[in-house]
Order: structure tokens, then C-alpha cells, then sequence
């Protein structure tokens, strides 16, 4: 039968929540009336390495706004859980400065804070070790880097490729610590109620948080109940189970009432993770028509003493160009500094600033223009496994993006442009991100008036995805959108995956969508389906999207200050279910990119192990005047051997390639090759 409903995915449809947050009646973690709420306030460990003796409330601050001060000395022992990070209290050991060692609960915010604010702790200091250095004497090479791909990868021979290469490059490249300081900082409110723990949490994953907190507290995951009904961003910091969830759930306890914290903004730069920096080698070994032969590509970067996280940096550079002669690889070390975790598109983003940029320089090198040296190197299928792609349209994306931002008729030698006192330059840089779905759980009823109920335990941290996903449903029910309610965030729903790794909407949309078909081939009145194994059977590799990022900058001869003039990407990530909500994240992650690349840098003390800019006061990040014209342009791009919808994720690659684009074009303006990021004006101004 034809549908007389007109087709909802595809459409631009606006936020289906766009009213309730827009008018204030969405609710975040913070915000959720609980009654006799009390306050708690983190206290953090001013030194990076150290043993905590005891703790000594200031006398002025026992008063009857008091309640409670947990230290490992008297907080309540809980079960150990597979991220160290959690066992918050548990120890005197002090392995990074910013690690909490203390909280106090009070009935006011006012009373917790100044009651931390004046602790004083007794605590022996011991010498501790905060730089991370490419000749580090502790570099070690792990399993695996994140999350289980081989840390070192060989194929052929690599360096004899590589010496024996009529064209060469070799050159490093360092990106800083970042980190993702999400609009919404991680808060968590933590009742009991008997022997159930609810959690009004700011969390990517509430299926997650409860399979965690669950046992750390010595319950059954369905004995936790959390809820994340609008999360403020997360950038992959809300990921997990954060050290607030516990520390107010355990408070709670102590407390017998409910306690609401929220960290503040300090505290995210060391509490719940970053990028790690990266001191990254490429080795280039090409013909001199430009076809490589010889690919190496290293990084070194840094992990906690307590945790081991590695960045997958140089995985990208196995999936991106052709040649026989392969060597990626990955070393730590183990410094007394905060663990370091999932920042958007991890390994990625750092991994095509090395790349990229030194594909720029290759081209430099043979008088080639790059985008030409790109499509010469244009794999036929996976470059280490010999998978078939299962769709590939990057050099479509570089030809695209290329006609829309006229780089026809560009002059490939630097320093040829200036208008008054600004050198003028273009650049241009590849993206790519894998093509990920996991397993989810949804539930589809109908409901007495003809409507649709859909439930999930999803999570939409503002990329749209409670639009998406009704928007996914209405289609498969034949229903128009505003007859189709989607309910997400609350761990009570059927399990979801991680709002993470790009993977959200082709995740909880293959479950959505296998519900509602097989509701309308029973006729029954409600479903529920689990995709999982279906995604099972799936083959993973040879699976991504792809897109090309050109740049136009322009940088001051006097003062060497640079802007971004123009910003484009042209990108291949399957159907685009939605292109407003798509759009956003794409000219989103464009925007991060441009700080990646001229702003942000976390900024270690190597003497006291602490981040010194630890605030939006000094932690840079762009702002409007700094984003002068971004555009997002897409393909129509059909890969029937992804999902039902046929879509790939577009929440990540927006990040991927647009830092090197731009420092490619700071060298096409300017003739300057930074190669430690950001490019500060102190960078450029000695070489003008």
C-alpha cells in the first residue's frame, strides 16, 4: 500500500525539544526538584603525588549547615570496579593533583563550598613526574590502544621503503593536551529510596551508569535507576560512570537524604578526563609522480599511573592512503597526571593533524598540488587488510569541495598573496571517521488514539536524537512525527548503547527500526526488539566515512595574528537523516576543529603537575567573532550494507582533517611550517 503520509527522514525537521529547552521546562541533571536536597563539594589534592594523613575541618565552619565531611579515613568501603578512577575515597595514595580526596555535605551550596574551601590536609609530598617527552626513559608500547585495535601494525618492509624512497619527508608534529568542557558541567543528584539508588545524572549513558554503579554499591544494575533526560554536551567525558556519580551516591548514603553535586568548572580539567598530547613522526616515502611507497606513522603519549587509556592516534593512517610499506605505531607513559579518556573523534583528530599536514608537505616537496597527490594515493580497497570498502567517495569529496571553494587556479608556491598587512593562504586536509553501530534495545507500542509510543534508553546530548529518532519511526509506523513520542534517558527503558564513537543514530535507530517493522508484521500492540545479534554478524572493516576540509586564512605581517576567512567541508557519511540537525554537528565540529588548531591548549606545570589554565578565562576556545564563514556541504551517498537506514555517523568528522586544513593554509599564506599546535601568533611572528 502507498504511504499517504509524507516521508519524515531526509526532512529537516527542528528539535522536537526545541520548545521545552528554549522556554527553560527541559530539565538537566542539576535541575531536577528533589526534596530536603542537600549540597556536596569536591575537595582536590593540591599536590600530583603524595599520601593523604588526615584531614582537618576548619572549627568556624561547624555549624549547623554541616553534615558531613568523607575522606578515606571514614568513607564507606565500596566494591572495586573496572575503571580505577571510581574507587573515589578509598585510598591515601594521591597519584595526580586535582584528584578528589575529600567531599563535604552541607544543607547549602554555600556552606559545602567554603567548608572545602578552608579543609586543611596533612598530606607527605612526594616527588612526582608530569612531562611527557618523546625520549621519556619509562615509554613502553601497550597491547592495544583504544578501544582494542593492535598498538603497532607492520605491513611489507617499511624502512627499507622508506630509505630507499627517491622523495622523502620526515617531520614531527605535537598537538596539546585538550579538553572537552562540555556547556553543562558532570552533576549528579543521588537519592536512596530503601535499598534502590536513583541518580539524576549528566551522563552519555544511562544503561551504562547503571551497569557500573550498580555493583560499586553492591546492587543489581536494575536496582539503579538513572536518569538523563537532557544532557548539556559531553564531547565523550560523560561516556561512563564519572567519579560525581559515585561520590554523591555514597554521600547520599552517609547522609540519608539526597545530595545534588556539581563539579565545577575547575575541576573537569582533571576529574573526568582529556586528550592526551601527542608527539607524533611521519615518515613519507613516495615516487617522484607522488604515489607512495612507504607510510610510518608514530606517536608518543601520555597515560595516569592509575589507569591505562591510549589514544588511538595513528590507527587512521591505516585505513587513509595506499602503499606497500606500512608502520604505525603507539608508546606511553605512565606520568603522575590525570587519566586521560575520550575527547571527540579520539585518535582521529590528532592522527589526521600528523597526517594531513604531512601530506601538505609532500606536495610541497614535489611541486605537486595536494589535492592531486591525494587522489593518486587513492586506495581500491582497506590499505592493510584488503577488505573491500563497503562505499568509499573521498575523492568526490576533495573534487566537491575543491569546485564550491575554488581552488582551481591556486598558486601552489606560499607567501604570493597580500592585501594591506594580511598574507592570504589556502589549505586543504582529508577526514575520515569508521562507520561504528553497537547493540540497542527499543520497545514501540501503540497507544489507544492511533499514536506511537517508542522507548529507548538512548541519550541526546543536543545532536538531535530524540528528533531523529522520531523522525526514523514516523516513517516506519507511516505516521506523521507529532503522532510519535520517543522516550530516552532513564535506565529503566530498554538498554541502549553509548551516545559515542559517532555511532548513536545508527545504533538506536536499527533497533527503532526493527521494532516498528515487526509490530506492523504481527499487528500486535507493542514490540520490543534487540539488534543485537544482527550487529554481530556484520563486518566492521572497510566501513567509514569520509570529507575534505579547505581553508582560506589570512595572518598579519605586523602582529601574526591569524583568521580563519573560511572554513568548508564537503563530506560522504551515507543517508543524512535529518540535514538541519547534521548540518549542526557538522559545522560543529568544524568550530572545534578551528580551536584544535589556533586555541586551545591545556598548559601543564611540570612543577606542580597542574593544568594552569584550568578555566574559560584562559583555556581558549573560539568564539563568534573567531568563526567567520563555516559551511557544510554533503554527497547523496546510498551504502545499503550499514544499517536499515543506510546512515553513518556525522557527530565526529567534522574535527577530523579541518586543524590540518588550516595550518596547511597558515604555510600556503605565510611559507611558515608550525608544527606543535595551536599556532599562537608567538609561533608565526619571529619567522615574518
Amino acid at each position: 500500500m502507498t504511504s499517504i503520509v509524507e516521508r519524515s527522514v531526509g526532512r529537516p525537521l527542528g528539535r522536537v525539544e526545541g520548545p521545552a529547552k528554549v522556554t527553560g521546562e527541559a530539565r538537566y541533571a542539576a535541575e531536577f526538584p528533589v526534596e530536603d536536597v542537600t549540597y556536596a563539594w569536591v575537595v582536590q589534592s593540591p599536590v600530583a603525588r603524595g599520601t593523604l594523613r588526615s584531614v582537618v575541618v576548619d572549627p568556624t565552619t561547624e555549624d549547623d549547615d554541616m553534615l558531613a565531611v568523607l575522606w578515606h579515613g571514614n568513607a564507606p568501603e565500596i566494591a572495586a570496579a573496572a575503571d580505577p578512577e571510581l574507587a573515589v575515597l578509598q585510598s591515601e595514595r594521591i597519584s595526580y593533583r586535582g584528584q578528589v580526596v575529600a567531599l563535604v555535605v552541607a544543607r547549602t551550596l554555600e556552606a559545602a563550598r567554603r567548608a572545602a574551601q578552608v579543609m586543611q590536609l596533612d598530606i607527605d609530598v612526594e616527588p612526582h613526574d608530569a612531562q611527557l617527552a618523546v625520549d621519556h626513559p619509562d615509554l613502553y608500547t601497550p597491547e592495544t590502544v583504544n578501544p582494542d585495535f593492535p598498538a603497532v601494525s607492520e605491513r611489507g618492509d617499511f624502512n627499507t621503503a622508506f630509505n630507499s624512497a627517491p622523495v622523502t619527508i620526515d617531520v614531527r608534529y605535537a598537538t596539546p593536551a585538550l579538553h572537552n568542557n562540555p556547556m553543562e558541567p558532570h552533576a549528579t543528584i543521588a537519592l536512596w529510596e530503601g535499598d534502590d539508588l536513583i541518580l539524576y545524572d549528566s551522563t552519555q549513558h544511562s544503561s551504562g551508569v547503571a551497569a557500573t554503579m550498580g555493583p560499586i554499591f553492591g546492587l543489581t544494575p536494575d536496582r539503579v535507576h538513572v536518569i538523563a533526560e537532557h544532557v548539556g554536551g559531553g564531547f565523550g567525558s560523560k561516556g561512563s560512570a564519572r567519579p560525581n556519580a559515585v561520590l554523591a551516591a555514597m554521600a547520599a548514603k552517609v547522609v540519608g537524604r539526597p545530595v545534588k553535586l556539581v563539579l565545577p568548572r575547575s575541576a573537569l580539567f582533571s576529574m573526568v578526563g582529556y586528550r592526551t598530547p601527542t608527539l607524533q613522526r611521519l615518515r613519507l616515502g613516495a615516487e617522484p609522480d607522488g604515489r607512495l611507497t612507504a607510510i610510518g606513522h608514530e606517536s608518543v603519549e601520555q597515560t595516569s599511573r592509575i589507569y591505562e587509556y591510549a589514544e588511538q592516534t595513528t590507527v587512521v593512517t591505516r585505513h587513509m592512503y595506499a602503499a606497500a610499506n606500512r608502520f604505525t605505531s603507539h608508546r606511553l607513559v605512565r606520568l603522575d597526571v590525570p587519566t586521560p579518556r575520550w575527547m571527540r573523534a579520539p585518535g582521529e583528530a590528532p592522527g589526521m593533524v600528523g597526517l594531513e599536514c604531512a601530506m601538505d608537505e609532500l606536495a610541497e616537496k614535489l611541486g605537486m598540488d595536494p589535492i592531486e597527490l591525494r587522489v593518486r594515493n587513492e586506495p581500491d580497497a582497506e590499505p592493510e587488510s584488503g577488505k573491500p570498502f563497503s562505499s568509499r567517495h573521498y575523492v568526490e569529496c576533495l573534487r566537491e569541495g575543491a569546485r564550491r571553494f575554488g581552488w582551481e587556479g591556486r598558486e601552489q608556491r606560499p607567501r604570493l598573496r597580500r592585501e594591506g598587512d594580511w598574507w592570504i593562504g589556502t589549505g586543504v586536509a582529508g577526514a575520515t571517521y569508521p562507520a561504528m553501530v553497537q547493540p540497542s534495545v527499543a520497545r514501540v507500542r501503540t497507544l489507544t488514539d492511533g499514536s506511537a509510543e517508542v522507548a529507548i534508553a538512548a541519550a541526546d546530548i543536543g545532536t538531535g536524537a530524540r528528533t531523529i529518532l522520531t523522525q526514523i519511526a514516523a516513517d516506519e509506523l507511516d505516521l506523521p512525527v507529532d503522532r510519535v513520542r520517543v522516550l530516552l534517558g532513564d535506565s529503566t527503558l530498554p538498554r541502549a548503547s553509548v551516545a559515542g564513537g559517532s555511532s548513536g543514530s545508527a545504533s538506536w535507530g536499527w533497533a527503532v527500526t526493527g521494532a516498528c517493522r515487526e509490530l506492523r508484521r504481527t499487528g500486535g500492540s507493542e514490540v520490543t526488539f534487540d539488534s543485537t545479534e544482527l550487529v554481530k554478524k556484520q563486518e566492521t572493516d572497510g566501513k567509514h566515512a569520509y570529507g575534505a576540509h579547505f581553508a582560506e586564512v589570512r595572518v598579519d605581517a605586523v602582529t601574526g595574528e591569524v583568521r580563519v576567512t573560511r572554513l568548508l567541508g564537503v563530506y560522504a557519511a551515507g543517508r543524512i537523516l535529518n540535514p538541519r540537525t547534521a548540518r549542526s554537528q557538522f559545522i560543529g565540529g568544524m568550530t572545534m576543529g578551528l580551536g584544535m588548531a589556533l586555541h586551545e591548549e591545556g598548559v601543564m606545570d611540570p612543577a606542580t603537575g597542574d593544568w594552569v589554565n584550568h578555566d574559560l578565562a584562559e583555556y581558549h576556545i573560539p568564539v563568534h567573532a573567531d568563526v567567520e564563514s563555516v559551511e557544510a556541504h554533503w554527497l547523496d551517498e546510498q551504502d545499503d550494507d550499514l544499517n536499515p537506514m543506510g546512515s553513518k555517523g556525522v557527530g565526529e568528522i567534522g574535527i577530523v582533517g579541518s586543524p590540518a586544513a588550516i595550518v596547511n593554509a597558515i604555510w600556503h599564506a605565510t611559507g611558515i611550517r608550525v608544527r606543535d599546535l595551536p599556532v599562537r601568533l608567538d609561533k608565526i611572528l619571529p619567522h615574518l
